[in-house]
C-alpha cells in the first residue's frame, strides 16, 4: 500500500494525453489550485504540471563533430571564431563551453580579464544561421596525415551536434550582495558596493526542481523542454547536493540539486538558447528548460503548489566571503520579497535585481503545456532515479 488517496501511473497520464483529455497546468496556475482545493483535490484533477526556467547557465556547451574531408585529420586544436574547443576525443570531435572568451575579444585588449564573445555567442550564431570560421591544427600521423584547417560551416554542415550541459537548473540558489567599499564584477552580475544591489538568479514557483525537489519524477530518461526541442535529463548534474535543510515544501535553504541534460541542437530555438555577455565578468548561455511533473498523487501535488512565498533564498556576501571560500548566510529573503523589487539586509534596504527571465520562464512552461495539450509530448519514466536525500 502506498498509503496515497489518490494514485495514477504515467502510463494512465500518457493514456489520456492521447485522448486530449488530460489536465494540464502550469506551475503558476497550480498554486491556486493546491492553495484553494488542497493538495487530494488537486492530484485528483490534474494529471500534469508544467514548469519553466530561462537564465543564464554557465556549465553548458555543444559536443560536436566536424566532419572529415581529404586527406583526413586528427584535430589537437580548434577554434570556432577563435573561441578554442576541447578537442582531446576522437579525430573530429569536440567540446565548446559556454563561457570560453575569444582569443581576440576586442574589450579584453581594453579592459583585461574582462569579454564579450565567447562559446554561448558561438552557439547563439549557429543557431541563427550565421556561418562560424573553423581553425584547426592537428600533428599529423600516417592515418591521419592533415596539420591544418580552415573552413567556414553552417550549423547544417556538422554532421552533429548536441547541446551537452554538465550542471543546469540549480535548485535555489544565492541571493547575491556585495559588502566591500567598491563594485565588484560577478557570474551573478555587477554587484555595487555597501550592498546597494541584491542580484539573484532562479524562476521561484516555476522552477522546474523545486516543484519536485525530492526528484520522485525527475531521473535518468525524463524527456524535457530544452532550448526549444525535445531533450532529456541523463542524470544528476555536477555539484549536486540533495542533503541541504529544507522547509515543509520540500525547498532547501542553499543551492542543492542540479541536472546534466542532452538535446538536439539542430531543432532547437536561438529565442530559447542565447549567448550571454555578464558585464565585467565574462561570457555564458542563457538556456531554456521546461520539465513536466506528473501529478501520480497528492504528496507530488503539495509539492508542485510551492509558490514564491515558500521560497526562501540565502543572501550570501560576494564582496569577501565568497570569493574567501567562507559559507557566513547574511540572512534569507522570500522571492516573493525579492521579486518586489526591494529586500532588507540586517537593518539595509537594498534594491533586488533579477536575472532570471520570469516572463521567458513562464512561456517555457506554456509551450511545454502546449505540447503535451496537442498530444505530440508525453511523459516519460525515469530509467535510474537521481539521490534526493
Amino acid at each position: 500500500m502506498s498509503g496515497y488517496s489518490v494514485n495514477k501511473t504515467i502510463s494512465e497520464i500518457n493514456e489520456r494525453i492521447q485522448k486530449g483529455k488530460a489536465v494540464v497546468l502550469n506551475a503558476e496556475e497550480m498554486v491556486k489550485v493546491v492553495r484553494e482545493q488542497g493538495k487530494v483535490k488537486a492530484a485528483q484533477e490534474v494529471d500534469v504540471v508544467t514548469t519553466g526556467t530561462f537564465s543564464p547557465m554557465c556549465s553548458s556547451g555543444i559536443l560536436f563533430n566536424i566532419g572529415q574531408e581529404p586527406p583526413v585529420m586528427k584535430v589537437s586544436e580548434l577554434y570556432l571564431n577563435n573561441v578554442p574547443a576541447y578537442s582531446g576525443f576522437a579525430a573530429v570531435d569536440a567540446y565548446l563551453g559556454a563561457t570560453e572568451p575569444a582569443t581576440d575579444d576586442p574589450l579584453n585588449k581594453v579592459y583585461p580579464g574582462r569579454f564579450s564573445y565567447g562559446g554561448g555567442h558561438v552557439i547563439e550564431d549557429l543557431l541563427r544561421g550565421k556561418r562560424v570560421h573553423i581553425s584547426a591544427k592537428a600533428y599529423g600521423t600516417d592515418c591521419y596525415p592533415r596539420r591544418t584547417l580552415e573552413k567556414d560551416v553552417f550549423l547544417s554542415d556538422l554532421p552533429d551536434a548536441w547541446l551537452l550541459n554538465p550542471r543546469n537548473c540549480y535548485q535555489n540558489y544565492n541571493c547575491a550582495v556585495n559588502m566591500s567599499s567598491r563594485t565588484i564584477y560577478t557570474y551573478m552580475g555587477p554587484l555595487k558596493p555597501n550592498c546597494r544591489n541584491a542580484n539573484f538568479a532562479t524562476a521561484g514557483q516555476l522552477s522546474p526542481l523545486l516543484n519536485d525537489p525530492y526528484f520522485r519524477t525527475i531521473g535518468l530518461g525524463t524527456r524535457i523542454f530544452l532550448g526549444g526541442a525535445v531533450g532529456w535529463v541523463i542524470g544528476a548534474g555536477t555539484q549536486h547536493n540533495p542533503r541541504p535543510q529544507r522547509n515543509d515544501r520540500g525547498v532547501p535553504t542553499v543551492g542543492a540539486g542540479t541536472l546534466m541534460l542532452k538535446g538536439p541542437l539542430k531543432k532547437m530555438s536561438p529565442r530559447y538558447v542565447r549567448g550571454v555577455s555578464i558585464t565585467g565578468y565574462g561570457c555564458s548561455l542563457s538556456v531554456g528548460v521546461g520539465i513536466p511533473i506528473p501529478i501520480l498523487n497528492e504528496e507530488i501535488a503539495w509539492f508542485a503548489g510551492v509558490s514564491d512565498e515558500d521560497i526562501d533564498m540565502p543572501i550570501k556576501d560576494y564582496g569577501y566571503d565568497y570569493p574567501n571560500g567562507l559559507p557566513r548566510i547574511l540572512g534569507h529573503a522570500t522571492l516573493a520579497q525579492l521579486k518586489s523589487g526591494k529586500i532588507k539586509v540586517g537593518d539595509m534596504s537594498t534594491v533586488s535585481v533579477p536575472i532570471t527571465s520570469y516572463t521567458m520562464s513562464l512561456e517555457i512552461a506554456d509551450t511545454l503545456k502546449s505540447w503535451i495539450q496537442d498530444g505530440s509530448f508525453t511523459i516519460s519514466t525515469p530509467q535510474e532515479p537521481i539521490e534526493s536525500t
